[in-house]
């Protein structure tokens, strides 16, 4: 039997009539904020380069993940080996270079063809379609990532943001820029925000969007 297996095995005892009271009171909803924190426990192993802890966080956020899968199981939904064989299959499938015919040199390659797979599942119905000029980002992306990705997509669609973001400040600020240096902005500027009282998360949050809506206003102008 695998370790993964035996990690299944016990998660359902421990769900099981006579099993953990804490475990079998939760849902996917309690859980959530649990795979929140050992994500965050996990990147900052990742950032750290701290391969001993980096393995037990590991851990950690596969639990979450057979947690999940336990709990759709018992409700008739799906279980585990469902969960690995569809990621396997998307693997398989957005890898035709690899699994398949053709072949690809460089990983810029790699991700556009990756994005027009993506898409054709999306227009196929195997994944959520966006409703907007934006690609759908995940509503609980923390907000420094979301406003990269939706920076990305300005760039990358060619979107219309006339006045809504400085360039010319922003490649000032790029121009140089290591990641050091950035760390350190950014950790001032999260400093300045607790000076100020306000809080940095919200502030990017609502920047961002007031930016998406934006650029779905003029782009809609422009249709």
């Amino acid at each position: 039997m695998s370790a993964v297996e035996d990690l299944r095995r016990t998660v359902a005892r421990l769900r099981a009539p006579g099993g953990c009271p804490w475990d079998i009171e939760q849902t996917h909803q309690s859980l959530a904020v649990c795979l929140i924190e050992e994500c965050a426990e996990l990147l900052d192993t990742i950032d750290r380069l701290d391969m001993e802890h980096m393995r037990e966080e590991l851990g950690d956020v596969l639990i979450q993940v057979v947690f999940h899968a336990q709990l759709a199981e018992e409700k008739g939904l799906f279980d585990l080996e469902a969960v690995a064989r569809e990621i396997n299959e998307k693997l398989i499938r957005r890898h035709p270079h690899v699994f398949g015919t053709g072949k690809l040199d460089t990983s810029a390659q790699v991700i556009t063809q990756w994005e027009q797979i993506k898409a054709t599942e999306k227009k196929n119905g195997n994944q959520p379609v966006a409703t907007g000029v934006f690609k759908r980002q995940p509503p609980a992306l923390p907000s420094l990532l979301n406003a990269l990705e939706v920076y990305k997509q300005i760039h990358k669609k060619k979107l219309p943001a006339s006045g809504l973001i400085d360039e010319a400040r922003v490649a000032q600020l790029a121009d140089g820029l290591t990641e050091a240096e950035a760390g350190r902005k950014l950790f001032e500027l999260a400093a300045a925000c607790r000076k100020a009282g306000i809080d940095p998360e919200s502030a990017l949050r609502r920047e961002t969007l007031r930016v998406t809506t934006d650029v779905e206003a003029q782009a809609k102008a422009q249709a």
